[in-house]
């Protein structure tokens, strides 16, 4: 399992035998809904979920809560702030389901990623992947209409030669992607397709005037 975790990638089992070895580390149960670590509390160990998923959420003044995403086993962390002069939980952490996690302090991890140049990398490529994730997040809660942010979903997934996806979320789980109510995600594709823009069918989307559709994203 730890083999195909994104920070042990294309290690061997002995290198990855070498490198867990060689660190001292620690392994610690949540229950289904427990707050893992608040916003704004210090990142102190680089984390990773063993088994289950946890997942990131931010609440705004209002007390809307706006989920970031999941982390499912084997994913790391708040990996992107372990480091930094502003090293702290930018959401809450909260376990999903039943979850372990694998946890190395600040030091010992510091020490772990001299030992092999391979899970340095991976640990770069994870930071620098989480930074991208967290610009198109951005973006999306900087669009002003639920339109606007529909559209520039659609778009993004679609690339710019495609114009048919699969659309691989729930309605509920883009509503929480962009912290909107579930039903104004369903009212807007109703109407995206009432205007002739997209065609939908079971998960199946079709861009149908992608002008139009490329339009919505600058409301």
């Amino acid at each position: 399992m730890l083999l195909n975790a994104p920070v042990f990638r294309g290690l061997t089992l002995e290198e990855l035998i070498s490198a867990i070895s060689l660190t001292p580390y620690r392994v610690r149960k949540f229950n289904p809904g427990t707050m893992i670590s608040q916003s704004g509390d210090p990142v102190t160990s680089f984390m990773m979920v063993i088994t289950g998923m946890v997942k990131g959420e931010m609440v705004d003044y209002s007390g809307r809560i706006i989920k970031i995403e999941d982390v499912p086993a084997p994913g790391a962390v708040a990996a992107a702030f372990i480091f930094g002069s502003k090293n702290r939980f930018p959401v809450n952490v909260i376990a999903v389901s039943e979850t372990e996690l694998l946890l190395i302090d600040k030091p010992e991890f510091i020490k772990f990623l001299k030992c092999n140049d391979k899970i340095l990398a991976n640990f770069l490529d994870i930071i620098s992947n989480r930074s991208q994730f967290l610009s198109e997040k951005i973006k999306f809660l900087n669009f002003k209409t639920i339109r606007g942010k529909l559209a520039q979903y659609i778009l993004q997934s679609a690339g710019a030669d495609k114009y048919e996806i699969t659309i691989g979320k729930t309605q509920n789980e883009i509503a929480e992607y962009f912290g909107v109510a579930r039903p104004s995600i369903g009212r807007v594709l109703s109407e995206l397709e009432n205007e002739g823009i997209i065609l939908t069918k079971g998960k199946t989307l079709t861009i149908l005037d992608k002008k139009r559709l490329t339009e919505l994203t600058i409301e």
